[in-house]
């Protein structure tokens, strides 16, 4: 069995405002298939949708990543998403499953504002 096989990432950030609802989402599922979605009404702009498949290395290495920020221990006591957008992280890997959700983060300045600095650090560096 790969070391792979029961992994899962998605990361989501979006905010609706006078172009609508506008994201960048991307999602790895656990037989190596990559979704990637943008989407932004400025001027114009249609939504980008995208599927590929990634080697079981490029998962190991997400894995591993994944493994090595240690972000499935963190609470996260972050911000929570607001009028400015949202973030969302979701792993599952092994038999842990977590789903975080804060608001956009503009710069560290808002990751050393926070109640959970260290944390935040975490997804911050690991996004």
């Amino acid at each position: 069995m790969s070391m792979a096989s029961n992994f899962y990432l998605r990361y989501y950030v979006g905010h609706k405002g006078k172009f609508g609802h506008e994201f960048l989402e991307f999602e790895f599922q656990p037989d190596g298939k990559l979704r990637y979605a943008n989407n932004s009404n400025y001027k114009n702009d249609v939504m980008i949708r995208k599927e590929a498949y990634v080697h079981k290395t490029v998962m190991e290495e997400l894995k591993r990543i994944i493994d090595d920020s240690e972000i499935i221990k963190e609470e996260a006591l972050w911000p929570p998403p607001n009028r400015v957008g949202q973030q969302k992280l979701e792993i599952v890997i092994g038999d842990k499953h977590i789903s975080f959700a804060t608001s956009k983060i503009g710069s560290l300045i808002h990751v050393n504002q926070s109640k959970d600095t260290e944390g935040l650090q975490v997804f911050y560096y690991l996004i």
